[in-house]
């Protein structure tokens, strides 16, 4: 399972002209699952994603959680975070999970975001999303729960 970690000012997703998901000060997560993963990998990605001390404190130092700022998660399914553009032009998606796998799992990471106390909002599962974000700092984390990176 792959994640895509950012801190932002606001965040948004959009489905056919309607605001499905809106956040302010908090994480965007885009998450990309893969065919293997498991409920192991999900725990992983969303406990590290909680912990993770990238917001400043009264120092100006990182070192706070999206927990300890009180702050939102706007959660977005990605499979493209899964794809392989090692050899030719085109991505190969071939890792990436099919639909029946990845839902479940999509809808689980949400709960489990839910159980932090935090706001969760969604992106639309299979749906076309504009995304939008002010990142802030900008700051930017991949997170790989197989430890690829």
């Amino acid at each position: 399972m792959r994640a895509v970690i950012q801190r932002v000012s606001r965040a948004s997703v959009t489905c056919e002209g309607d605001v499905v998901g809106a956040i302010g000060r908090g994480l965007l997560v885009l998450l990309g699952i893969a065919a293997a993963d498991a409920d192991a990998d999900l725990e992983y990605i969303v406990q590290k994603s909680l912990a993770l001390r990238i917001f400043p404190d009264e120092a100006g130092k990182m070192n706070l959680s999206v927990a300890d700022v009180k702050g939102e998660l706007l959660i977005v399914s990605q499979f493209t975070l899964n794809g392989d553009a090692r050899k030719g032009r085109r991505p190969a998606y071939d890792e990436a999970a099919p639909p029946q796998v990845a839902e479940p799992l999509y809808l689980k990471a949400i709960r489990l975001f839910e159980h932090s106390g935090l706001r969760v909002q969604t992106g639309r599962f299979r749906a076309h999303m504009d995304v939008e974000l002010v990142n802030d700092g900008p700051v930017t984390l991949l997170l790989d729960s197989g430890r690829a990176f």
